[in-house]
């Protein structure tokens, strides 16, 4: 599929699980909230305690928002210990916030 040049046909060839995951996708990004963290994840891991103490967050709030981005596969962990370290688990979502963050700043 060229991305640069859609016609209304190929939408219509998106299957329906495609089209909820592509509308989950932007729910995602449409708390601020979860920018905040997928922002400061794109920078590198931090653990939930982490986040929470940079973004002024409580605890119980960044697991939740991880939990919702991680189902998403947005995120993902790893454990040292008991302590889980969250990290973007795909390159095209910091992409696609990048370019909307400039997007909105383009005068």
């Amino acid at each position: 599929m060229d991305k640069g040049n859609h016609n209304d046909a190929e939408l219509f060839e998106l299957d329906e699980e495609t089209l909820f995951l592509v509308s989950q996708t932007f729910k995602a990004l449409s708390d601020p909230t979860r920018i905040r963290i997928l922002y400061l994840l794109s920078q590198k891991e931090y653990s939930v305690n982490e986040i929470a103490k940079k973004l002024n967050l409580s605890q119980p709030n960044v697991s939740h928002q991880l939990r919702f981005l991680k189902n998403l596969r947005l995120v993902k962990y790893r454990r040292e210990g008991t302590t889980l370290y969250y990290s973007i688990d795909d390159d095209h979502i910091v992409h696609m916030l990048y370019q909307t963050i400039e997007h909105s700043q383009h005068n």
